[in-house]
C-alpha cells in the first residue's frame, strides 16, 4: 500500500535531480531494504517538522535506517555533493557562470580592553 504524500516529499522533478547524485547500491553487500527516495523524504520531513528521530511517522522507513543513511551521507560527502550540484544548477538558471569567479573575505578587527575578565 502506498502512503499518502507529505508536503515535504520530493517532487518528481526534485527526485530526477537528486537520484543520480546518490551512490548506487553495491553488488557485494545485502540489497537495500528501503527506497532512497523514501529515506530522503523522511530526512526532509524531520528537517521540516523539527520532530525527533524517534517521532518519525510509521509510514516512513524506521528511524534507525533513516539515521544510518543520513550519517553515512554526511561522512562520505553526499550531502555536500547534493548542495554543490543544486547550487551550480541554480547559478546557471539565474544566467551566471556555473562556478563563482570571485570571492570576498572580510577581516574585521575588534578592540578589546586592556584588562581581562
Amino acid at each position: 500500500m502506498e502512503r499518502q504524500a507529505y508536503p515535504s516529499d520530493l517532487s518528481e522533478a526534485e527526485w530526477e535531480i537528486l537520484e543520480p547524485l546518490l551512490s548506487p547500491a553495491r553488488a557485494d553487500v545485502r540489497p537495500r531494504k528501503y527506497e532512497m527516495r523514501e529515506i530522503i523524504n523522511a530526512v526532509r520531513y524531520l528537517q521540516r517538522s523539527g520532530c525527533s528521530w524517534r517521532m518519525l511517522p510509521h509510514d516512513f522507513p524506521p528511524y534507525r535506517a533513516v539515521f544510518y543513511y543520513f550519517s553515512l551521507w554526511r561522512r562520505d560527502g553526499t550531502w555536500e555533493r547534493i548542495h554543490d550540484a543544486i547550487y551550480r544548477q541554480l547559478r546557471v538558471k539565474l544566467g551566471r557562470e556555473e562556478e563563482a569567479s570571485a570571492g570576498s573575505i572580510d577581516s574585521q578587527s575588534v578592540k578589546t580592553t586592556e584588562k581581562g575578565g
